[in-house]
């Protein structure tokens, strides 16, 4: 997938996105131990660092998902501003921000950050597979108080897509399998072309 985004411009960092449990932190974590000169930024990490250790369900219950989404910018505008270069192992809201009713909408800021400074793969799965993984995790609050794990996913999904240089199928793939096709992608001679998906 492509976007307007000039191919001449250096983009050295290397950001995954995708919905929660799309094997984001896996594939990073399988990437990082391969290619040692990255920095592996994991941003919920980070966002938990940010709020003085409050856990991500404090965070939430403190101030909403729109505080996350603040702390979320935040980080991300620091790390990435950073020359050397990084894996980004973003949230899957790295895409959201909160409209004036506390619905999600695009997020133009974020999506901005990460197009401007990073080469961005999406680790597409299907719904059903990710709500398999983490509808019992306690340490991932519910997405909205009215609106279902599946209709939140359906809105984002133009929002990945926008937001990435390439889509990966990743419903069957192991974190390894993840991590070597992203690297043979992000290490390509021309560092512009599109591996088939």
């Amino acid at each position: 997938m492509t976007t307007a985004v000039d191919p001449d411009t250096p983009r050295e960092h290397l950001a995954l996105i995708g919905g929660r449990g799309c094997g984001k932190t896996s594939a990073a974590a399988r990437l990082a131990a391969d290619h040692p000169d990255f920095r592996l930024l994991d941003l919920d990490a980070l966002i938990v660092a940010e709020a003085g250790g409050r856990t991500t369900p404090q965070i939430v219950a403190d101030g909403g998902w729109a505080l996350w989404r603040e702390l979320e910018y935040r980080v991300l505008q620091r790390e990435t501003a950073i020359p050397k270069p990084a894996l980004v192992d973003c949230g899957g809201g790295i895409v959201v921000d909160f409209g004036e009713d506390e619905d999600e909408i695009f997020s133009a800021r974020k999506v901005d950050i990460l197009r401007e400074r990073c080469r961005v793969v999406y680790l597409r799965c299907n719904v059903e597979l990710l709500w398999s993984r983490v509808a019992d995790d306690p340490n991932r609050p519910p997405l909205s108080g009215d609106r279902s794990f599946h209709a939140l996913m359906t809105q984002r999904e133009p929002w990945y897509q926008r937001a990435a240089d390439w889509v990966i199928e990743a419903d069957s793939l192991a974190p390894d399998e993840l991590a070597q096709k992203i690297a043979q992608w992000f290490f390509a001679p021309a560092r512009g072309g599109r591996p088939a998906h």
